[in-house]
């Protein structure tokens, strides 16, 4: 679907921004949709203890030393690289000209913008999009399935964690692989991502249950990407339509004489 752009900053904003609306869960609250939840919990704690001790600091330091221009420049050149893998699910989806869109932004940025580090598409007025395999199967009818935690990689579900291992192997830099490049820009991409979240960890900080706030927000974004942003409306609860008197409640009483 169309977006501002792809940075995980945005990301995560329109999460919490969709909780705020819905509301905190309670660590005591049931969701259907996290059967695992317990094994989940476990593996979350693991995932927020190793970011506390390793990831948060190192991307710290980064985001306080090293000037603005590079860091701009690190993320377009990683938005850079998944726009094949987005221009190929928009073609499985059937959106032709969102995928011709997509395929000459990487063109442009890669040839004229040094690799994708300088976003010259943008100035061309091409759009950015974001599509990925979890969403093309979403499109096609497949079910989310239940809700994972996955160590070191965070939330997911069991559509969207094989969808992730395909993907990869869309990213140009996959296939060209100069000595250790792939490692080392594994590794910049993981610690820029984690800079570009540093703003939101005041407002998870204040969370009560920030395992059950991500959770939320993570399924209600990949419905709301699905989707392209139209989700269909939930079905109304007939228990509660039972309890507020149903259609008889409805009926207009007729004027007493």
């Amino acid at each position: 679907m169309p977006a501002a752009d792809r940075n995980w900053m945005r990301r995560a904003a329109i999460a919490i921004l969709s909780l705020s609306l819905a509301g905190c869960a309670t660590t005591g609250a049931r969701d259907p949709a996290d059967p695992l939840q317990p094994m989940n919990r476990g593996i979350y704690r693991f995932n927020d203890s190793l970011d506390r001790a390793a990831l948060k600091p190192v991307a710290v330091a980064y985001h306080e030393h090293t000037p603005p221009w590079f860091q701009t420049g690190v993320g377009n050149f990683f938005n850079n690289l998944g726009t094949p893998g987005t221009a190929v699910n928009q073609l499985l989806q059937g959106k032709l000209l969102a995928a011709g869109q997509d395929t000459l932004r990487f063109v442009i940025n890669t040839t004229l913008g040094w690799g994708g580090v300088l976003d010259v598409a943008s100035g061309a007025s091409l759009p950015q999009h974001d599509e990925d395999l979890g969403q093309t199967l979403g499109k096609w009818g497949v079910p989310a399935g239940p809700y994972l935690m996955v160590p070191l990689l965070g939330p997911s579900t069991l559509r969207d964690l094989p969808s992730r291992v395909a993907d990869t192997f869309l990213k140009p830099l996959y296939w060209f692989d100069p000595g250790n490049a792939r490692w080392v820009s594994l590794g910049l991409s993981v610690v820029d991502t984690r800079a570009r979240l540093l703003p939101l960890d005041e407002t998870l900080d204040g969370v009560y249950d920030k395992y059950a706030f991500l959770r939320n927000g993570y399924l209600q974004r990949r419905q709301f990407l699905v989707y392209d942003g139209n989700p269909p409306e939930e079905p109304l609860d007939e228990e509660m339509l039972d309890d507020s008197g149903g259609d008889e409640a409805a009926e207009p009483v007729p004027p007493q004489p």
